[in-house]
């Protein structure tokens, strides 16, 4: 590796616009940020799919478990060999 050319790898505070506040390591010694682990919707358990026109519901059904279809008439009326 060069020498002098890498940024100070220091401890940096990382504080969140909810409050919260962590400690980890950067090239800045301080970092503001809008969301963390603490409050996004997804981690707390509060996040809502919102259903428009139906989509969620249609994708599910499509992309659901399908049970396997039974073998048709033609398939076994053809002679084996």
């Amino acid at each position: 590796m060069k020498e002098k050319i890498h940024p100070k790898y220091m401890q940096a505070k990382i504080i969140c616009a909810c409050g919260r506040s962590y400690t980890t390591g950067s090239t800045k010694p301080e970092l503001h940020v809008e969301v963390c682990a603490g409050c996004h919707p997804f981690y707390t358990g509060t996040q809502h799919i919102l259903d428009v026109q139906g989509r969620v519901e249609r994708f599910t059904k499509r992309y659901a478990k399908k049970e396997p279809a039974a073998p048709s008439a033609t398939a076994e009326a053809a002679p084996h060999r």
